[in-house]
């Protein structure tokens, strides 16, 4: 049985799926010859970790089901430790990410370890650039190592084969795998367009429908399609991080300042000026004819609107594009993202991605099939 060390760095939505598929796939992975051994989770605060030597102890399924229930309920790691539960012992504060440092010291050139970031911090890029001069493997959801500086970049990206971050753009559709194939057939990308955001993909399809933004944008939050501030969706910064991913990943060298981002709404309703309340009760509406006037525009140009990224050249923008109302970014509904890629080889037919592109299950499947891809790489 092939024995793939894990350690996780953070316990959201994402994280705990990810628990969840590896306690839950035990026997498929039995089927296949792997064994996920579970090292440590940690949250912001703590870190959790066998109370012995992990070379020869890992995390057993119950302790990781608490881990999911407390981090659940909204609690920290530490009532783990309160509840003084058998196997495991808890880190806080500097003590945890010293204690990350000496695992991936102590089996990333022994056993080999897989360090999976499914956090939404900046701060995880220290460790995990530590990681991989430590021979580890890096497995991430989390979009903003890949689009911290080029320096931090080219450290994470240094020997490719380990490091997998499907799920950093499009959750688990293969949209980074896809690309890669064609980057190493050397078939010339020439451009890749792409509705990588679920929630304004779903924005946009409800305003084709003639419903006002700011009526499409409450409801979005009732259903809990955006975030707790919906302004993170409408400034575009997200897809803008996923476009820089994809930007690299083709070898341009670019930092987020070069890419053009349309935000959806100005700067005075911005979070710093304006509250979450005030900006869904008053400001959002003061949006709507803009939009409204838009959309009427693309309609008599047989088009219809959609929140795209564009990569061609050196050039990336991220904004609001008519596109026919037939092709295939036109046809998308609801919060599905779709990637269409040309190059030689797909020049005049793109190759289209299309699938749910958000989701904590369809995410944490993601980065799972990433660290089972990278079996071959353990003993």
């Amino acid at each position: 049985m092939k024995k793939i060390s894990v350690i996780l760095m953070g316990c959201g939505g994402v994280g705990r799926q990810l628990i969840q598929h590896i306690v839950s796939f035990r026997s498929l992975h039995a089927k296949m010859g792997v064994h996920l051994r579970v090292v440590g989770v940690s949250d912001s605060k703590s870190l959790v970790v066998p109370i012995d030597d992990v070379l020869k102890e890992e995390l057993d399924d119950e302790v990781l089901s608490e881990v999911c229930s407390i981090k659940s309920a909204g609690s920290p790691l530490t009532t783990l430790g309160a509840l003084e539960k058998g196997g495991c012992r808890v880190f806080n504060g500097s003590e945890s990410r010293r204690e990350t440092e000496e695992i991936a010291q102590l089996l990333g050139k022994s056993t080999g370890l897989v360090v999976v970031d499914c956090s939404a911090s900046s701060d995880t890029v220290e460790i995990l650039t530590k990681a991989v001069d430590l021979g580890c493997c890096v497995v991430l959801a989390n979009k903003k190592p890949l689009t911290s500086t080029l320096e931090h970049y080219d450290k994470l990206v240094l020997d490719p084969r380990r490091i997998r971050h499907e799920s950093t753009v499009g959750a688990g559709l293969p949209v980074i795998a896809s690309m890669n194939r064609i980057i190493s057939s050397g078939d010339p990308v020439h451009s890749i367009v792409g509705s990588l955001s679920g929630t304004l993909g779903y924005v946009m399809s409800e305003l084709e429908d003639g419903r006002p933004l700011s009526q499409v944008v409450r409801a979005a939050k009732t259903l809990g399609y955006t975030e707790p501030d919906p302004r993170d969706d409408l400034s575009g910064m997200d897809v803008a991080r996923k476009g820089l991913i994809l930007a690299r990943l083709l070898g341009k060298r670019i930092i987020m300042d070069s890419i053009k981002i349309e935000s959806l709404y100005p700067e005075e309703m911005g979070p710093g000026v304006m509250s979450v309340d005030d900006f869904l009760q008053n400001g959002v509406a003061k949006l709507d004819q803009n939009i409204e006037e838009r959309v009427k525009r693309a309609s008599s140009n047989g088009c219809v609107l959609r929140y795209v990224c564009m990569i061609e050249g050196s050039s990336v923008q991220v904004g609001i594009r008519e596109v026919p109302k037939d092709s295939p970014l036109g046809r998308l509904r609801g919060s599905d993202n779709i990637v269409e890629i040309r190059s030689r080889c797909y020049k005049e037919q793109p190759l289209v991605i299309q699938g749910a592109g958000a989701g904590n299950d369809t995410t944490a499947a993601g980065c799972l099939a990433d660290i089972i891809d990278m079996q071959d790489l353990f003993h």
